[in-house]
């Protein structure tokens, strides 16, 4: 072999570190960067606490929070969302139950959209809550959004639920 010829790589290198190794380093920061990025600012991890959403969420679970599931999009009735309380560090697990401009009102464990009673599958107990039947319709503004958790057997005072302006939406909870 003359000093010209460049000297072969051995197999070892090419496998761990490839032909180059300055730019697999370059490579490999770069899609560190982007993971970090992406589980620490678009997908938070969330802990399911309380029985607000059984049985469809359990208490103790983990599931993710899309932040950027609404960035081109609107929220729809019956998509599970993280309202923000105080910041990123406290949030509420809820459902949409309501959207912009709707009326809504709560007639014996029954809810009424705009006069309609709401198809809500996710709700496995269709009984009477232990709520107040009487309940005034109310209308939300053009920019409201009803949450309520999934559980309705429990009581009413025990339950964190209401309404929240758009701006207070974290992001849809997925997985």
């Amino acid at each position: 072999m003359s000093d010209a010829e460049p000297r072969p790589v051995p197999w070892w290198q090419v496998i761990l570190l490839g032909r180059n190794p300055k730019v697999t380093a370059i490579r490999l920061l770069i899609t560190v960067a982007l993971v970090v990025f992406g589980w620490k600012f678009l997908f938070v991890p969330i802990r399911v606490t309380g029985p607000s959403m059984l049985p469809n969420f359990q208490n103790g679970q983990r599931r993710y929070l899309n932040r950027l599931a609404y960035v081109g999009a609107e929220p729809q009735r019956g998509d599970v969302v993280a309202i923000k309380t105080s910041g990123m560090h406290n949030l509420f697990m809820k459902r949409i139950i309501a959207l912009p401009g709707e009326r809504v009102r709560i007639v014996q464990g029954m809810v009424l959209v705009n006069g309609e009673p709401l198809d809500e599958p996710y709700v496995p107990k269709r009984q009477p809550w232990n709520w107040p039947t009487d309940r005034a319709e109310w209308r939300l503004g053009a920019d409201e959004y009803l949450f309520i958790g999934d559980n309705r057997t429990m009581p009413m005072k025990d339950h964190e639920f209401g309404v929240q302006r758009r701006d207070r939406i974290a992001g849809k909870v997925r997985l």
